[in-house]
């Protein structure tokens, strides 16, 4: 019976970037259909949409790239 390899930790910061970045990128979908009263400087160029997206594209690489490497 063959031994399994332990994956590394950057396989599980990538589907934790992953995931917190769909979640910030969710609220920003929310916050874009549903503004808030006081707004904010640059509330109109919307970075939680931006800055999730980033971090899903990076989490998701990650990942991916990592979940190859342990197979």
């Amino acid at each position: 019976m063959a031994a399994k390899e332990m994956k590394p930790i950057w396989y599980f910061v990538g589907l934790i970037v992953l995931v917190i970045g769909g979640l910030v990128m969710v609220s920003g979908i929310y916050i874009l259909f549903n503004p808030p009263v006081v707004k904010t400087v640059l509330a109109e160029t919307h970075p939680n949409i931006w800055w999730g997206g980033i971090m899903m594209l990076f989490g998701g690489g990650m990942f991916l790239k990592m979940r190859k490497q342990s197979r």
